[in-house]
C-alpha cells in the first residue's frame, strides 16, 4: 500500500514522494484520503504499524503473536478492497 500510495502522490504532484512508512499521511498527501470512507481509514490505520512492524527483527516475533490466519486473511481482503477502491478512483480521474 505505501507503495502505491508513493506512486499516486508521484503522479499527482511530479515529484519525488517523502520517505516516510506513514500510510495516513501519504494518503492525505496523495489527495486520496479525504475521499474514503471512515472504514478505508480505519484500514490504513490497521495497516500502516504492520508495514512498519514487520521490517524490523525485535518486532517480528511480537507481530507474528498477534497474527493468526483469519486475522491475516481479513486483513488482506480489507487491504485488497482499498487497493481496488483508489485503483478505480485513479481510472476515473
Amino acid at each position: 500500500m505505501k507503495k502505491f500510495l508513493k506512486v499516486i502522490m508521484h503522479l499527482k504532484k511530479n515529484g519525488n514522494p517523502p520517505y516516510t512508512h506513514n500510510l495516513n499521511y501519504l494518503a492525505t498527501q496523495s489527495g486520496i484520503y479525504e475521499k474514503m470512507t471512515e472504514e478505508q481509514k480505519d484500514t490504513i490505520d490497521l495497516i500502516e504499524p504492520l508495514n512498519v512492524e514487520a521490517r524490523y527483527p525485535t518486532y517480528k516475533e511480537k507481530l507474528m503473536k498477534t497474527l493468526s490466519y483469519e486475522r491475516c486473511k481479513e486483513i488482506f481482503q480489507k487491504t485488497e478492497t482499498l487497493y481496488q477502491w483508489i485503483k478505480k478512483k485513479l481510472s476515473n480521474a
